[in-house]
């Protein structure tokens, strides 16, 4: 996750009209939108579920309360939600609705406990088809349910029962309740598209309004009989009761709403960040979601809707998605809906009264259309998921939510099994040249199918393996090396490409006949990547050989570190030191193996093109001899792949997007972290990643150069302040005394003593890393010194601008070293008011 900074507060001018009380203004105004909207739907979903109308209110009014002011989404408003209509309804008609309060209490305790087990993006791992199928299920229910209604009858139990019992529905038409339900219907679609000034004027009503609104007046003037709204005195309402029935039966339900309430909450919340990224600059966007705080939020709002006799609470997209466009700055908006809420329930029951019950069902009936959302299904469409989201739809219907989630998830199962087997293995040639294209993941099931394509190439011919997936697994990877050599040996020539011909690595032209065993080129079990691009992958490129190519004569080349083996102090060293620790006693601080933070890789294995060993390894060249060798592999290896870039970037010049500013530490490689190339990064180091403040004592103008020209000149869209474990500058300020000589390094280290303040300080949020505490004291100032650093930053007249016009956005990092592990400072504050540092997978 990346942080988006605010820009700094600024302070109320004399007249009042500062930042807050603008702020006020505007989620005042985005609450009266959203409790227009929210009033007739509560009203419709607690009618579609059988539950007393009150129960939609007492949700409506504590999701936007509650779960308003405890939520981890400050804009997204909660309350009775389509997506728990057809679980509720049936748990209404099982176990009655006093005992449906107690199970919607359960599972609100179960969110919570989920909650803090930080648990809420586990939820996000199910497939998106899954979920969008679930809801679409559910849409189809909720519609078929409410038809009936709209036609002046009354729902089955079930989707399969309103379906066989439509045609005698039909047969029976009530005229007055269809009128009102198509005029419903009818305003609910036009409104949004009246033309003009007159219809800019109108659309300020929310559509769901107008429509209630219209079909009561037509009720109300033409005097029809029609069943209404009747919302009995609060006096007696229904409380919870303790739960009673079956146990499993209790345990289900209590899951159920707990599954799709979460689920459907913390998919809301993702998508309304979308929305406000989409809608609102940066300057202008509250933090984004924290999606465990949520979770807490919506298990302490359904405990207390419960408890007070409502419906279970969930995020409704609607709602959030109004308050985002009717302009909401904070959570103070929802929690004002739900305020609304209350009012209404309390002083406007003679008006509700007058609402007739077709309107509400054609209201619940097109939400519930609208869940069928034509967006997912091209979704699932383009990532080819249709049957997942199919499959789930059907069994939602036809079986329930549960029942149809572990449909959805099984068929999912399957559908990855079969595209993790299914792979499809050519052999074409041309001229005596043999193309073997291998399309798909390259597992044990396809090895047979390989075995038998490479077995029928010529041994003295020349064959090109062409590897179009992202996965080699170790059995399909002994029979792609054992047959090379094997061929090699022969006579025969090996060449191994990506899609598209790009060769994975150098070493593969070494083509001439009788080419040694361990010339050849490959990838090894994991790793499909080409790296033919001018930017080697995440894990560099090997060779199935061994010795892979050019670098493998008289270099050592090991695979951990291919493209630093010149300079010779990542793998030698290792090798030196096991074998004789006499030789690696004389190696500099550091260097000897397993000596200083990360230093925890494998040693150096040879190579069967390399026969020499660690005892007869030639001294460490050093100082010119050691940079002309690397230059020189640079020139060999490297510049045919980049020139063409370079030479575009030299007439083109420079457009990065990023502002990186790190350490000066040598184990800072900011291009192999990043896998960033040529023109990516515009990069400033320094000892400790220091930004110092303006104004500040002895300023370095050198950094603050750097940050005017990357801001104003280059125009980037973004600064990255990164930190390191076993930062030399942190443990030099751990260990500084005040009576020390003053030199150089300590002058410039004072801009790292507010960081040391910010650490001990009981007013500012801890930092710390997901999952674990931090190691040391070191660590500790390393991760807290990204925080304070930003804020430095952030005091530069041309950084603050640029945030306050939404044009820019700052991120905090940090690098473990030792774990080759990268971790971005997430927005806001965790349960415990501490700064969290998020560990960035493989796949972000």
């Amino acid at each position: 996750m990346t942080t988006a900074a605010t820009p700094p507060s600024t302070t109320p001018g004399p007249d009042g009209a500062g930042p807050r009380l603008k702020g006020l203004h505007a989620d005042l105004s985005a609450s009266v939108a959203v409790f227009l909207i929210a009033l007739p739907l509560s009203l419709g979903i607690a009618l579609a579920t059988g539950a007393p109308l009150q129960a939609g209110l007492v949700a409506a009014a504590v999701g936007g309360i509650v779960a308003g002011r405890l939520g981890g989404a400050p804009l997204q408003v909660s309350g009775p939600t389509a997506g728990l209509t057809v679980v509720t309804a049936g748990l209404i008609q099982h176990y009655g609705w006093r005992t449906t309060c107690a199970i919607t209490v359960l599972a609100g305790c179960c969110q919570l406990g989920l909650a803090f087990l930080r648990t809420a993006r586990s939820a996000l791992l199910v497939s998106p088809a899954i979920m969008h199928g679930m809801l679409a299920g559910i849409g189809v229910t909720i519609a078929l349910a409410q038809l009936h209604i709209v036609l002046g009858g009354t729902p089955q139990s079930s989707a399969v029962a309103n379906v066989l019992g439509l045609p005698a529905q039909l047969a029976d038409l009530h005229p007055a309740a269809l009128g009102v339900s198509a005029l419903t219907l009818c305003v609910l679609l036009l409104w949004p598209r009246i033309p003009g000034r007159a219809g800019r004027a109108l659309r300020k009503v929310p559509a769901a309004l107008a429509a209630v609104a219209a079909a009561t007046a037509l009720a109300a003037l033409a005097g029809l009989d029609l069943p209404r709204v009747d919302l009995p005195s609060w006096s007696s309402h229904a409380l919870p009761e303790l739960p009673q029935g079956p146990v499993l039966g209790i345990v289900a339900a209590v899951l159920t709403i707990t599954l799709v309430g979460s689920v459907e909450s913390l998919m809301s919340s993702v998508a309304t960040d979308k929305l406000i990224a989409s809608e609102r600059g940066t300057g202008d966007r509250p933090p984004r979601a924290d999606l465990d705080r949520e979770l807490r939020g919506q298990g302490a709002a359904n405990i207390a809707s419960g408890m007070l006799g409502g419906l279970p609470v969930a995020a409704v997209a609607v709602r959030s998605a109004a308050n985002v466009k009717s302009g909401a700055v904070s959570r103070k908006s929802a929690m004002l809906h739900g305020l609304w809420v209350v009012l209404a329930a309390g002083l406007l029951v003679p008006v509700l009264d007058l609402i007739p019950l077709a309107a509400l069902a054609a209201l619940v009936l097109a939400v519930g259309i609208q869940v069928v959302s034509i967006t997912h299904l091209r979704t699932v469409t383009r990532y080819r998921e249709v049957l997942v989201y199919a499959a789930t739809i059907v069994a939602v219907v036809l079986g329930g939510v549960l029942e149809g989630v572990a449909v959805g998830v099984a068929v999912a199962v399957a559908l990855a099994m079969h595209r993790l087997a299914r792979t499809r293995i050519t052999l074409d040639e041309t001229d005596g040249f043999h193309r073997v294209r291998a399309r798909g993941q390259l597992t044990f099931l396809a090895v047979p199918r390989l075995s038998r394509v490479l077995n029928s190439i010529p041994h003295e011919g020349h064959a090109v393996i062409e590897l179009d997936g992202s996965f080699i697994d170790h059995a399909a990877y002994e029979i792609l090396q054992d047959w090379q050599d094997t061929h090699l040996a022969h006579g025969g020539s090996v060449e191994l490409t990506g899609r598209g011909g790009t060769a994975i690595s150098r070493g593969g032209q070494a083509r001439s006949t009788g080419a040694s065993p361990g010339t050849g080129t490959g990838t090894q079990p994991g790793q499909g990547s080409p790296a033919g691009s001018g930017r080697a992958p995440a894990g560099g490129s090997t060779a199935i050989g061994g010795a892979g190519g050019h670098r493998g004569e008289g270099r050592g080349a090991h695979q951990c570190c291919r493209p630093w083996t010149p300079w010779q102090n990542h793998c030698d060293h290792r090798a030196l030191s096991a074998t004789h620790p006499q030789a690696a006693a004389h190696l500099p601080a550091g260097e000897a193996g397993g000596a200083g933070e990360g230093r925890e890789a494998a040693g150096t294995i040879p190579s069967a093109a390399e026969p020499r060993d660690a005892a007869t390894a030639s001294p460490r060249r050093r100082g010119a001899g050691q940079l002309a060798s690397g230059i020189g592999a640079f020139q060999r290896d490297t510049a045919p792949h980049v020139r063409d870039e370079l030479a575009r970037l030299a007439r083109e010049g420079q457009r990065p997007s990023q502002l990186f500013l790190t350490c000066a530490d040598s184990r800072l490689v900011t291009s192999m972290i990043t896998a960033s190339g040529p023109g990516d990064l515009f990069t400033v180091r320094n000892v400790g990643n220091l930004v110092p403040p303006p104004g500040a004592e002895a300023t370095d103008d050198s950094v603050a150069a750097a940050i005017e020209y990357a801001v104003d000149v280059l125009k980037v869209d973004s600064i990255t302040v990164c930190g390191h474990s076993g930062c030399g500058a942190m443990q030099a300020l751990l260990n500084s005394h005040p009576g020390a000589p003053m030199t150089p390094l300590r002058r410039w280290l004072r801009h790292g003593l507010p960081s040391l303040e910010r650490m001990a300080s009981r007013h500012h949020a801890w930092a710390r890393i997901a999952g674990r505490l931090p190691a040391d004291a070191v660590e500790q100032l390393c991760l807290t010194n990204v925080v304070q650093q930003l804020d430095h930053l952030r005091a530069h007249e041309s950084v603050a601008r640029r945030l306050a016009e939404g044009t820019l956005e700052l991120h905090g990092m940090y690098f473990h070293v030792g774990e080759a592990q990268a971790y971005l400072l997430s927005e806001g504050e965790d349960f415990f008011d501490c700064r969290v540092f998020d560990s960035v997978g493989q796949n972000a």
